[in-house]
């Protein structure tokens, strides 16, 4: 069986949980070919996201000239399937932000996507992420292309169902894939319940790098973590707030945050306002590696979000051993259990989170490694990639023998 995946941006800083998967599932004995509509080389620090790149096709590489090209190309070899494939473009575009016009640039970019599948053979095509990535699966789907599913991680989809068309998409979907049971919910909410059957929980995971890890002992010095792009709905704003009063207080701690993104220059801001700057480093972008030092080399992870669907983050934290601070958010709740693997704070709150950043500094470290080993284990049960990635490689057999079926 022949499988190809599709993100909006592949490989990407943040997505190294595809690419985990993606050779989980190839590990299991299908084939896999890797697309993306869009790229973002210039960014790409981790060798094996270079590595990745260089596996991956681009469709917007094609240039406006191939768009077009492929567009009439297919309008004359299948009018009908064109025909409706169009019609249905516009009918998303016209209730989507977006509009029209872009949607019918997805929409070559589907003619483009349905050549690149043909000519490869593929069986079934898997996207992630049930955004513009899924709509150029959809349509291509109408032009006579591949069944397709995807994953959905929140919050995105989640803030934007009608929007996305997210509804349209689970009804022509083989099947669709959400990464916790909270994001399971919400497709539930937004889809007619004979829908529900198809929508199955696939978490995301980590590998051996992770899971067959020393764990390093914990550091007694003050020191946390906070790994994230620098954007509002991760709240690092909050936690430097948070941070800024305990030194007030003379409760003093080194923060690093590990990321880049478009609200550095107030992050800096509050830095100076704040007078942390021997206290906070940002990093920038990181490679895996340096995560999991930046990880390991910490007493606990910070992740204050107000808007999420499970951080993969989380994940590697615990599989390292370090317990997590963050919030009662989305599918956070299923991993992070208050007061064993961790703390759980409400969102928004910068009086619960300093509480908790304070007795993450003052607990000896001992009491720390037994809520990380804690963590661990409940990583190694539920988010081992090996295990996740059979159970899509099963959802990928099953549904085509039911439509071999039909």
């Amino acid at each position: 069986m022949k499988i190809a995946y599709l993100v909006n941006q592949y490989p990407k800083v943040s997505h190294s949980f595809i690419r985990r998967e993606i050779a989980a599932v190839e590990k299991s004995g299908l084939t896999v070919e890797r697309f993306s509509v869009r790229q973002c080389e210039s960014e790409l620090i981790d060798p094996d996201d270079k590595s990745e790149f260089q596996k991956t096709k681009i469709i917007l590489n094609a240039g406006a000239k191939g768009l077009l090209i492929q567009l009439f190309t297919v309008a004359l070899k299948a009018p009908i399937p064109w025909l409706k494939s169009l019609w249905l473009a516009i009918n998303i575009g016209r209730s989507s932000q977006r509009g029209i016009f872009y949607h019918f640039i997805y929409f070559a970019e589907a003619c483009v996507l349905l050549g690149w599948l043909q000519k490869a053979d593929i069986d079934h095509l898997h996207v992630h992420f049930g955004t513009n990535s899924a709509t150029v699966a959809m349509l291509c789907n109408a032009l006579g292309g591949p069944p397709y599913s995807f994953t959905v991680h929140g919050p995105e989809e989640f803030d934007r169902i009608k929007d996305l068309a997210i509804a349209q998409k689970i009804n022509r979907a083989s099947f669709v894939v959400a990464i916790c049971s909270f994001g399971k919910s919400q497709l539930y909410r937004w889809c007619d319940y004979k829908q529900w059957s198809k929508i199955h929980v696939v978490h995301c995971g980590v590998d051996e790098n992770f899971l067959n890890q020393t764990v390093k002992d914990i550091s007694p010095e003050p020191h946390l973590t906070c790994v994230g792009r620098l954007c509002e709905q991760k709240g690092q704003l909050l936690l430097l707030q948070a941070v800024g009063q305990l030194s007030q207080e003379g409760k003093k701690c080194k923060l690093t945050l590990v990321g880049d993104g478009e609200l550095r220059p107030e992050v800096e801001a509050l830095i100076a306002e704040y007078g942390l700057e021997e206290q906070v480093t940002i990093t920038g972008w990181a490679s895996g590696e340096e995560v999991k030092n930046h990880i390991a080399n910490a007493r606990v992870l910070v992740l204050p979000s107000f808007a999420e669907g499970l951080p993969v983050v989380i994940m590697e934290a615990l599989a390292l051993g370090r317990p997590v601070i963050s919030t009662y958010v989305a599918g956070i709740p299923e991993l992070v259990n208050h007061g064993v693997n961790g703390w759980l704070v409400p969102a928004g709150s910068i009086e619960e989170l300093k509480n908790a950043i304070r007795s993450a500094l003052v607990l000896p470290a001992e009491d720390l490694a037994k809520m990380g080993r804690a963590g661990s284990e409940s990583v190694f049960l539920r988010h081992n990639i090996g295990r996740e990635a059979d159970k899509l490689v099963e959802l990928f057999h099953s549904y085509s023998k039911t439509l071999g079926n039909l």
